[in-house]
C-alpha cells in the first residue's frame, strides 16, 4: 500500500559509536525520502565521528562487530558537523520514521545538530516509529505467543505453574512450526537454528556478546572483557583494573548483580595470577 502524503517524510537509520545519545556519535546515517506522489530520494553517508574539540572519536570493537564500520573506514570521512547543512538541506521539512527511532535515532540526531549548533526542531514533524506499530500490534507476552503458536487462550495467565507449562508448550510449537526455516543473521549468514538440540537452541537464544548475565561486561572482537557501561565504556577490563585498581573496589561496593560482581572478581583475580606468574617467572630465571 502506498503512503498516503500531504508532506514527505524520511525514513532513516544510524550506525553509531555505541548506545549513549548524549555520548556516543553517528558513524553512518541512510535517508530515503518519499515525496507525495511516491517518487523516492535515497542519501548514505559515512560519517567520521569527532568531539567537541575535533577529535576523531574512537569506534569502540565490540560496536565495530556488531555494524562493520572501524576506525579505517570513516577515517577520511567529512565529520557531521561538515555535513550538517547538506543534511538540513536535504530533510527540509519533512516528517521522519524510524524502527526504534524515537527511542535512539531521533534523539541522537537531534543531539549530533545540536552539538554543530543546528537546532533540529521536532515541534512541526511527526514522528513515526515503526518498532512501536509491530510491539503493540504483535504482543510479545506470552499470553500473545501461545496463542500464536498453540492456537490456545492461556488460562490462568501469571501463574507460575501456568506460565512454565505454557512455555514448554509454546517451544515444542515452535520447533515443529521452524523446522527447517531459514534464518539470516546480520552478516547476511543464512542457517536453521532452531532445531531439536538444547545446546543449538542455547547458542540461538543467548547472548554470546555478553561475558555476565546482564551486559555490563562484554567482549570485543578478540573476546577480551570490555565495559559496556560508564567512563570506561569499550575499555578491555582487566587494563583498568591495572590502571584504576580503585575502580574495581567502587564495582564490589556498588549496587551490581552478584552474577556481574562474580565475573569482575575472576577477572581481577586472572590478573593478579598472571602478575604473580610474571614474577615467578622473572627470579626463578635468574
Amino acid at each position: 500500500m502506498d503512503l498516503n502524503l500531504t508532506k514527505p517524510i524520511v525514513f532513516f537509520d544510524l550506525e553509531t559509536t555505541g548506545v549513549q545519545v548524549g555520548h556516543d556519535h553517528i558513524v553512518e546515517i541512510c535517508l530515503l525520502k518519499v515525496l507525495p506522489g511516491g517518487a523516492e530520494e535515497t542519501r548514505v553517508e559515512r560519517v567520521r565521528p569527532v568531539d567537541a574539540q575535533g577529535n576523531t572519536v574512537h569506534i569502540p570493537e565490540l560496536t565495530t562487530a556488531i555494524h562493520g564500520i572501524s576506525d579505517a573506514d570513516v577515517a577520511d570521512k567529512p565529520s557531521f558537523r561538515e555535513l550538517a547543512p547538506s543534511l538540513m538541506e536535504f530533510i527540509g521539512d519533512a516528517d521522519l520514521a524510524g524502527y526504534n527511532s524515537n527511542k535512539f535515532d531521533v534523539p541522537l540526531l537531534v543531539e549530533e545538530f545540536l552539538r554543530v549548533g543546528v537546532d533540529f526542531d521536532l515541534s512541526t514533524r511527526r514522528l513515526v516509529d515503526v518498532q512501536n506499530i509491530f510491539h503493540q500490534m504483535e504482543q510479545r507476552t506470552l499470553v500473545a505467543a501461545y496463542r500464536f503458536y498453540c492456537d490456545k487462550d492461556l488460562e490462568h495467565a501469571h501463574s507460575a505453574s501456568a506460565d512454565t507449562m505454557a512455555t514448554y508448550e509454546v517451544l515444542k510449537a515452535q520447533l515443529d512450526r521452524y523446522q527447517g526455516v531459514d534464518y539470516k543473521d546480520r552478516s547476511g549468514r543464512v542457517s536453521q537454528p532452531v532445531v531439536n538440540d538444547i545446546a543449538a537452541l542455547s547458542r540461538f537464544t543467548s547472548n554470546s556478546q555478553w561475558a555476565d548475565l546482564v551486559g555490563h561486561i562484554g567482549f570485543d572482537a578478540q573476546h577480551r572483557e570490555v565495559f559496556n557501561f560508564g567512563k570506561h565504556k569499550g575499555a578491555i577490563v582487566e587494563n583498568v583494573f591495572e590502571q584504576e585498581p580503585s575502580y574495581y573496589d567502587w564495582m564490589m561496593k556498588a549496587d551490581f548483580p552478584l552474577s556481574t560482581k562474580k565475573i569482575i572478581t575472576q577477572i581481577w583475580e586472572r590478573r593478579k595470577q598472571k602478575k604473580l606468574d610474571a614474577l615467578k617467572a622473572h627470579f626463578g630465571g635468574k
